[in-house]
């Protein structure tokens, strides 16, 4: 079961049913897509599969922890982490609605989730791959102490940036996991 973070603004908690459209649209914005994958939106269908997947692979198998993101109730995004053959051990991945931009939701949800990673899941490291075009990412994980590792450079000729953050590199925000409660946890070997 996907543990439940709370930050001073978001609620973390695991996909229910009735928030594929919420999911689809976040998808679906050239904005959030565009720096997703190839920078396009994937097919609708795609989209709505993927959520559907959500629930009979990653939930039923327990594979890795995925969230809805909501401030005051509202969907306002997504996020997850998962081990990753790319970075060799476990990513951060997550995106916000445009409506959430700006405000420092970004930091927030990605301080929970590394939170989360170094403390409820025992990693000692975790990683974040980002397109090298997207400044607001890049500026946002290196304030949070992640540290570039190398370059991939991608078939249609851009450049992701692999990042990684070492347990003993932590920031002193993430000193006692930013002060989240979780929700009970069962978690499977990975």
């Amino acid at each position: 079961m996907t543990a439940t973070l709370r930050t001073a603004r978001l609620l973390l908690e695991a996909y229910r049913p009735e928030d594929e459209d919420a999911f689809v649209a976040l998808f679906q914005d050239r904005g959030v897509s565009r720096w997703m994958g190839d920078g396009t939106p994937a097919p609708e269908a795609e989209d709505r599969a993927l959520f559907g997947r959500i629930f009979t692979k990653v939930y039923a198998r327990r594979l890795f922890d995925v969230w809805a993101v909501r401030e005051d109730g509202r969907y306002v995004g997504h996020a997850e982490i998962k081990p990753t053959e790319v970075t060799g051990g476990h990513e951060i991945v997550y995106a916000l609605a445009p409506e959430a931009w700006g405000r420092g939701l970004g930091t927030e949800l990605a301080e929970a989730v590394v939170g989360h990673g170094f403390d409820a899941l025992g990693l000692s490291a975790v990683h974040a791959t980002v397109t090298a075009a997207n400044d607001a990412s890049l500026a946002l994980f290196t304030r949070l102490g992640f540290a570039h590792r190398r370059d991939i450079e991608e078939d249609d000729g851009t450049t992701t940036r692999c990042l990684t953050l070492v347990r003993g590199d932590r920031r002193p925000w993430a000193a006692s996991a930013s002060g989240l409660r979780e929700g009970p946890r069962a978690r499977e070997g990975s």
